[in-house]
């Protein structure tokens, strides 16, 4: 009688063990189901972007297919197409979308060639998603307040209603007007274009501080250390001087000046430092560039887009001397952004404009005026830049590709001299200079025939012999008469 008791009990424990574990499984999957404020279409968006991808009628790929090509260009750059989708599978999003006028035409060049920079990609990141909302605000419910976006800033949103103006002129995000409210709506989110493109503080400042070069980055702060003349050991730094006091001066330095108080050439092993300090006098002429004005460009792809500020000053610290043709602001402004955006073009191009020799303006100009044409050497091997006179100056290159003397003598120290020019060099391509090199090979035969013409010709008293004896009839005989 015990054993059927037992049995019994034991199997409503397992029933009741069973129903729990149903429940358990079951649970979780309460959440996923879609919610009744986002209704049926954006709960389905929502979870199907969170499980399989993006549906075809999400707000993305409206994005991409719509009339703003070039904010999803930028989407597609930046990277943030999975940015979007994850931000899109959780909730719904909101984008603001400049009109693809405001991004070709009316942004400012030199700040879109900033965030296209590979170097700033956090930038751009930052920018795109300071157009995004993690929410869904249609036009009918706009708030007159500040909201967050994906890029953690906060964008101010407000609205002019009731001052009798129209729908599209009356919102706002930041300082830039809705010219088109509402014009796409998906399940998933709304798309609002606007007319300008919108600039967070952070990314202002990022290109402020890339703009300014008030530090130098590609140049050692520090200058090498000097050697004491008299000891042939390192200088020892001097001890601080107490407010006030009056300039401690040694009595070596005091007797024995140094370049830049008294004419001396420039410090090198035969002198008392037995150092080249390039690192410094590539500073020195970078900092001589900013303050005489209108070279800003050089000096900001020098430092900031290339290595070539340290490349030179390793140079000009073993003993090499350069001479920089320097295109001011307005020629470099004329490169286009295919002309710079190819891997290493900077540097080809700078490159080409670095000669390796110590040149002022008055020794070019005697150059060309005692040759008529003077081809200098080029870093960017095997390339020469061709020099000629003209106009009282010297030019640079051929045709529309040339270049004028017009800024002489920017920066001369012994070892780097800095030549300002009106225009960007560019070396010939291998296109361009084959037909030239060809030519020359098709000349040799008509010199060649020529040669044997002035061989063959007769004097012109062996002409009247000729004559002569050709009146007797005796003038196939002689060979020098055939």
């Amino acid at each position: 009688m015990g054993a059927p008791v037992h049995g019994a009990l034991l199997f409503l424990f397992l029933l009741i063990a069973g129903a729990a574990a149903a429940d358990g499984e079951t649970a979780p999957q309460e959440p996923t189901l879609p919610s009744s404020g986002g209704g049926a279409g954006a709960g389905g968006a929502a979870t199907g972007g969170a499980a399989g991808g993006i549906n075809s009628n999400s707000v993305l790929v409206a994005l991409l297919d719509s009339h703003y090509t070039e904010l999803a260009e930028l989407v597609e750059k930046a990277l943030l197409l999975q940015t979007l989708e994850d931000a899109v599978g959780k909730h719904n999003v909101t984008i603001f979308a400049p009109r693809n006028e405001a991004l070709e035409r009316d942004l400012d060049p030199e700040f879109k060639r900033f965030l296209l920079e590979p170097r700033n990609l956090r930038s751009l990141q930052a920018l795109l998603l300071y157009h995004v909302l993690p929410a869904r605000l249609p036009s009918d419910a706009w708030p007159d307040a500040a909201h967050p976006t994906l890029s953690g800033e906060d964008v101010e949103l407000a609205s002019a209603a009731g001052e009798g103006t129209t729908t599209s002129t009356s919102m706002r995000v930041g300082t830039a007007a809705v010219t088109k409210p509402d014009a796409v709506l998906r399940p998933d989110g709304v798309i609002h274009g606007i007319e300008r493109l919108l600039v967070p503080r952070s990314v202002q400042e990022d290109f402020n501080r890339r703009r300014s070069l008030a530090a130098i980055s590609a140049v050692l702060p520090t200058g090498a250390p000097e050697v004491d003349p008299r000891t042939h050991r390192l200088k020892k730094p001097a001890p601080p001087v107490p407010a006030g006091a009056p300039p401690v001066l040694p009595v070596w330095d005091a007797m024995a000046p140094g370049p830049s108080i008294a004419p001396a050439p420039a410090p090198g092993p035969g002198s008392g430092k037995h150092h080249f300090d390039g690192h410094s006098q590539v500073k020195d002429f970078i900092q001589t560039l900013l303050l005489y004005g209108g070279y800003n460009e050089l000096a900001d792809i020098l430092v900031n887009l290339t290595s070539l500020a340290t490349e030179m000053g390793r140079l000009v610290s073993e003993g090499y001397v350069l001479t920089v043709l320097a295109p001011n602001d307005e020629a470099m402004a004329r490169l286009t952004t295919d002309q710079l955006s190819e891997p290493g073009s900077p540097e080809n191009i700078l490159y080409y404009h670095m000669i390796p020799e110590y040149q002022t303006e008055e020794s070019m100009y005697n150059a060309v005026r005692r040759f008529g044409k003077v081809r200098y050497d080029t870093l960017r091997l095997p390339h020469k830049v061709t020099a000629r006179e003209a106009d009282g100056s010297v030019k640079f290159g051929q045709g529309e590709g040339s270049a004028y003397l017009f800024d002489p003598d920017i920066y001369t120290d012994g070892r780097i001299s800095v030549q300002g020019i009106d225009a960007v060099l560019l070396p010939p391509d291998d296109t361009k200079t084959a037909p030239t090199t060809a030519a020359p090979d098709r000349k040799p035969p008509a010199v060649t025939s020529t040669k044997k013409k002035n061989k063959l010709r007769r004097g012109k008293l062996l002409e009247a012999t000729c004559q002569m004896v050709g009146i007797f009839g005796q003038r196939s005989r002689f060979a020098s008469c055939q």
